[in-house]
């Protein structure tokens, strides 16, 4: 393995059953993605981009191939260590935000760190700075219901970022907001990679949004180029 990636894959494939046929959506993907690092993957719709994300975060296991985070096997790992090693190791955000409706910003924002049993008021406490680092100091209280189609995206960054994880995977992160949100929205994501020192994978079809990454790879065919 790459002394320095934080994650990698290797000969990964990812195959479907599909009408009797095998649908072979990933055929051999291979990438290393190192500290700090930001990657952008981009390709055609359908191509495999969220099935690729969907592996590299454990979220689906592939077929076969290797998917290695913080030096260990994702496909080697049980059902509650893939669990423990996404809420130590990853972030995640989504082009929906997946707040949970009942809860208010802080309350979603802390629940990666509720999961842990970390001490409450440690956990208030950072959410809450968190909270105002992304502009929703004052929006603490409010349900996701209550907050505007940007809030919501800032306040899912925020919580992709309270474990302080190795590695943010975003899939289409402002794919559901106009411009000028997005523009917010993306910024931000790129200002805290930066405080962070977090690695950030972001699946996008907008090419003036992944030309600001590190590094660019097309997704064709099923392979990473």
């Amino acid at each position: 393995m790459n002394s320095n990636a934080v994650l990698e894959c290797r000969n990964l494939v990812r195959s479907f059953a599909d009408a009797g046929a095998t649908l072979e959506v990933l055929r051999g993907v291979n990438a290393s993605i190192a500290a700090g690092e930001r990657v952008a993957i981009v390709g055609e719709s359908g191509a495999g981009k969220t099935t690729l994300l969907q592996v590299l975060g454990g979220l689906d296991l592939p077929t076969s191939g290797q998917v290695i985070v913080g030096g260990r096997d994702i496909a080697q790992l049980n059902g509650t260590e893939r669990g423990l090693m996404r809420n130590r190791e990853l972030g995640f955000i989504y082009q929906f935000h997946h707040l949970l409706p009942e809860f208010s910003a802080l309350e979603n924002v802390a629940m990666p760190l509720l999961m842990r049993r970390d001490a409450l008021s440690s956990v208030r406490e950072q959410a809450t700075e968190l909270l105002t680092r992304v502009g929703l100091g004052q929006r603490l209280h409010h349900r996701p219901g209550e907050l505007s189609g940007g809030e919501r995206q800032r306040a899912a960054v925020a919580r992709a970022l309270i474990t302080r994880p190795a590695v943010v995977l975003a899939d289409e992160p402002t794919g559901n907001l106009d411009h000028a949100n997005g523009e917010k929205v993306f910024a931000l994501m790129l200002e805290l990679n930066r405080e962070f020192g977090s690695s950030l994978v972001v699946v996008t079809h907008d090419e003036g949004l992944a030309s600001r990454m590190d590094r660019i790879l097309r997704l064709e065919n099923g392979v990473l180029l």
